[in-house]
């Protein structure tokens, strides 16, 4: 029978996404372990203990998601690890979109900030959790939040710093299937649509994204931070998925179909 109470590592910042995540996982039991800003995440853990009310243990470690020493994310990671004895998954949340600029307007120090947040953490979370269960032979799976800006499909003007670190996200996620696969160990990516707090409905205007959804998106809404992706999470890191590795799974509502078409209704 399936264990679905798994033990997981969700990086966040505090995001309406990554909590929601959180909290889902933890209603089915999941013991879990937020890390990132710790005095951000204790006030998380405590809402999410009570609300689920189910005793299921939550534990935070603290990471300067902006940190450039791999040290930093190995000695986090070690932390996390040992709260529980094992680890079953990690699910990186961690995002820094910026503003929508003319990438030949990027500041040198807002492009260091949107590359350490959205690709170097990355690598060297998979390197420091893959290698504690490539090293415990427990296998597990390894998922990354990324929107549908990293795919060729979803290509939005403004976003190519932002974009292109969530390209390299999807193609690491590739090639890390292929090369940890023989640990058991699988790695998979979502790729969401956006919401109304993303920075391209702010650029935008919130107004006119809300009245053209319907034209935009073929499922005429915007995506629900607080119930459309934890499914595919929970998924992702449960046995049922155990033959999927190297995936990234769009949860958008079909938007990025649409884009080609997004810009004119804009």
């Amino acid at each position: 029978m399936e264990n679905q109470a798994k033990t997981v590592l969700l990086t966040s910042n505090g995001d309406e996404i990554s909590v929601n995540i959180a909290l889902h996982l933890a209603k089915r039991g999941c013991r879990l372990v937020l890390m990132g800003n710790e005095c951000c995440l204790w006030s998380i853990r405590e809402k999410i203990m009570e609300t689920t009310n189910n005793g299921v243990p939550i534990e935070v470690v603290g990471l300067d998601v902006e940190e450039e020493r791999e040290e930093a994310f190995d000695e986090a990671v070690d932390k996390a690890w040992k709260a529980f004895g094992h680890l079953d998954a990690l699910v990186n949340c961690f995002a820094y979109e910026g503003k929508m600029q003319d990438h030949l307007q990027l500041a040198e120090q807002e492009l260091r900030k949107i590359v350490n947040v959205n690709f170097m953490a990355a690598w060297f979370l998979l390197k420091a959790v893959g290698r504690r269960m490539r090293d415990h032979q427990s296998g597990g799976s390894i998922v990354f939040m990324s929107t549908l800006l990293g795919a060729e499909r979803g290509l939005y003007q403004g976003a190519a710093a932002y974009g292109s670190c969530l390209a390299g996200v999807q193609q690491l996620v590739r090639v890390s299937a292929l090369e940890i696969g023989k640990h058991n160990i699988r790695v998979n990516a979502i790729a969401r649509g956006l919401h109304l707090e993303d920075e391209f409905a702010r650029s935008v205007g919130k107004e006119r994204v809300e009245k053209l959804v319907k034209e935009a998106v073929p499922l005429q809404r915007w995506l629900d931070a607080k119930n459309d992706l934890a499914s595919t999470v929970i998924y992702l890191i449960s046995d049922g998925s155990r033959y999927m590795t190297g995936t990234t799974i769009f949860v958008d509502g079909a938007q990025s179909m649409t884009r080609p078409r997004l810009r004119s209704y804009m």
